[in-house]
């Protein structure tokens, strides 16, 4: 069987629609943030620390530092946005457009805005009792 000339994989880049391009391009650079934050944050909370030390007090003294709070802020932000963004992809590629696609699409967004304004309350708001 003869190899294809011309082969592509994964999502076109879409440069018609400059929303969709950017996140075509957001996707490719979360993922490879999220990927170092990922092992970061692997490695300082499951190898360097026992699951003996995790604990309040460990997130207390961990977030007495603003590194950490902020590095836990934008390891979430992106892993929100990231998954989000691909959820939204997946229903735009398997539901025709309609009202259940405006539903899923509203509630996704609703969604999404919740957990975002949740997890970063709580972030920023967190004092150690």
């Amino acid at each position: 069987m003869p190899e294809p000339t011309h082969y592509k994989s994964g999502r076109p880049i879409p440069y018609d629609n400059p929303f969709e391009l950017f996140a075509w391009v957001f996707m490719r650079i979360s993922g490879i943030v999220l990927l170092f934050m990922a092992i970061g944050h692997l490695v300082i909370m499951h190898l360097i620390n026992s699951i003996d030390t995790i604990n309040y007090q460990f997130v207390v003294q961990r977030w007495a530092t603003p590194f950490w709070r902020i590095y836990d802020g934008i390891m979430l932000f992106l892993a929100l946005l990231h998954g989000f963004n691909g959820l939204r992809t997946i229903l735009d590629d398997y539901l025709r457009p309609g009202m259940w696609k405006k539903w899923c699409t509203f509630l996704l967004y609703a969604f999404s805005l919740i957990l975002l304004v949740g997890g970063a309350w709580v972030i920023i708001t967190f004092k150690p009792k």
